[in-house]
């Protein structure tokens, strides 16, 4: 039986200590690559409009995520609000880019912690932080809280890849699975579109590290579901914006072939995308064209391992509802198997 990996930081005290590095980067704020200063610990607000207690939008079990995550009881995700990332094509933009709204949401670790083990109780296959950079230290320390009262599901680290090395090498041991948005291969999209001037840079950065601790082989547990790795989401993005090509070449050649890849078609203009000018190069949604050249790249590059949604339908189901706290998602079931 798969024992998740913070389990034995907990037992050791060495999770106790990582928690509290985490924190000290808080007081100065260096938990992302904007690196802000502002002080945390005395809710001093900077980019992400975040202060000391976490932000839970939604804590909920979708089926929406790959099927070794979303199993049969879903997988338990824990929606943060707010983000370092102001994507103008941000799904759950409801909750990611409306601080002021978001506010009301704060929660303490303690009662963090408790919705962790409600997730356990409720019969989740695994915790699912979605958007969990800004609030990486709040996570770590609601994970011990939660571990010392006996939750043991695996940890998934859903993340925009825009994340400090310094703040992953202390999840070292504490994430059991990466699950990473690599958005774009070029850093001016990721100016035009999520307003972050070194997106690629460091979105590699983080990959390398996240690599580093994961390497390429997946681990299932006796329930055929996902217990251990890196998992890199690649989303196809119209006009070529993410340079996919790109990104997937990379993977290949500066990680590995063998990585696990989920390429996604769920992209439909939402938000600013859909309406503003500037972005018109995003306001459609793929063609079976761009589809077909993302997946020649997977082949192209030998990226055999991982999971493709389905063109056309995808996206009609990735259309949340956050003001529906309990179930902001429908419940779908659309990703292919496994590639062989």
């Amino acid at each position: 039986m798969y024992e998740p990996g913070y389990v034995a930081l907990l037992q050791n005290g060495e999770l106790e200590k990582r928690v509290e590095r985490l924190y000290a980067l808080l007081a100065s704020c260096t938990v992302c690559p904007r690196n802000c200063g502002n002080d945390r610990l005395a809710n001093v607000l900077a980019s992400c409009a975040s202060g000391l207690d976490p932000v839970v939008s939604s804590y909920t079990a979708p089926f929406g995520e790959e099927p070794a995550l979303s199993g049969t009881r879903g997988a338990g995700n824990v929606f943060f609000g707010n983000c370092n990332l102001r994507c103008v094509y941000c799904q759950n933009w409801q909750i990611s880019q409306d601080w002021k709204a978001q506010r009301t949401n704060e929660v303490s670790v303690e009662r963090l912690a408790e919705m962790l083990l409600e997730l356990q109780d409720r019969g989740c296959h695994n915790i699912g932080f979605v958007s969990p950079t800004h609030y990486a230290p709040q996570m770590a320390k609601a994970v011990l809280l939660a571990a010392r009262a006996g939750l043991r599901l695996p940890l998934v680290y859903n993340t925009n890849a825009y994340d400090s090395v310094e703040v992953l090498r202390l999840l070292d041991g504490i994430v059991d699975v990466y699950l990473p948005d690599f958005k774009y291969a070029d850093s001016r999209a990721g100016w035009m579109y999520s307003k972050v001037p070194d997106y690629a840079e460091r979105a590699r950065e983080a990959l390398v590290e996240m690599y580093r601790q994961k390497g390429s082989s997946l681990v299932y547990g006796d329930d055929g579901l996902l217990k251990s790795g890196l998992l890199v989401r690649v989303l196809v993005l119209p006009n070529g914006a993410a340079g996919v090509e790109e990104s997937l070449a990379w993977t290949a050649e500066t990680l590995s072939p063998r990585v696990a890849v989920s390429l996604m078609a769920q992209y439909y203009p939402i938000h600013r995308a859909a309406n503003d000018g500037r972005y018109s190069a995003l306001s459609r949604e793929i063609t079976a064209g761009e589809w077909e050249e993302a997946l020649a790249a997977l082949e192209a590059n030998g990226l055999t391992n991982g999971f493709q949604q389905e063109l056309g339908t995808s996206n009609r189901y990735y259309r949340p509802d956050f003001t529906d706290r309990d179930t902001p998602f429908r419940d779908i079931r659309d990703f292919s198997r496994p590639c062989p």
